[in-house]
């Protein structure tokens, strides 16, 4: 009896429908790795498992569980838990400036958007302001304004988030993720 693989890193349809036409043979080490993996896994995960149960129960006496689990795969979603713990927790909202053009003419507006975005920095933004504001610039200024806006505190991560920020800090696409 012949028995196939199919390889695939996403639950995404396309992705699937392609891992089950292009069935392979299993490699035998990697399965061997793999059983490896789940072995040290199980005795990993038991043993300090039992360890940090019998530990928190002597140091708080009042847990209000039987049990607290370990596993190594817990470890890097923990830690990504924790750092945006930290990241929300720590958060001081700073302020920032933007250069804000509308133009209108002919009774028609034209929102203009800053290519730069934001600035943290007040003399660098007021300098641009400035130089959007000169009398020889090809436009009239006709208003200048000011509202103060703040960078809102980080929300808590989500998987979505969690793959933005995988591509974005890391370069790590979502199926590597």
């Amino acid at each position: 009896q012949q028995v196939w693989r199919a390889k695939f890193s996403s639950l995404a349809p396309v992705d699937l429908r392609k891992a089950m036409n292009t069935l392979g043979s299993p490699n035998e080490d990697e399965a061997r790795s793999v059983d490896a993996r789940q072995e040290i896994d199980l005795k990993l995960g038991c043993s300090f498992t039992r360890f940090q149960t019998k530990y928190f129960q002597g140091k708080y006496g009042d847990l209000d569980t039987n049990l607290i689990s370990y596993g190594p795969c817990q470890t890097p979603t923990l830690w990504f838990c924790v750092k945006r713990h930290d990241e929300i927790t720590s958060f001081q909202p700073e302020n920032y400036y933007t250069v804000d053009a509308e133009i209108s003419k002919a009774g028609k507006d034209l929102h203009l958007e800053w290519q730069r975005g934001q600035v943290f920095d007040l003399p660098t933004a007021s300098t641009f302001r400035d130089m959007v504001a000169q009398n020889n610039a090809p436009a009239n200024v006709v208003e200048i304004t000011q509202k103060e806006d703040r960078m809102p505190r980080p929300q808590a991560l989500n998987t979505v988030a969690m793959l933005k920020m995988a591509s974005t800090r890391l370069g790590i696409g979502p199926q590597q993720a």
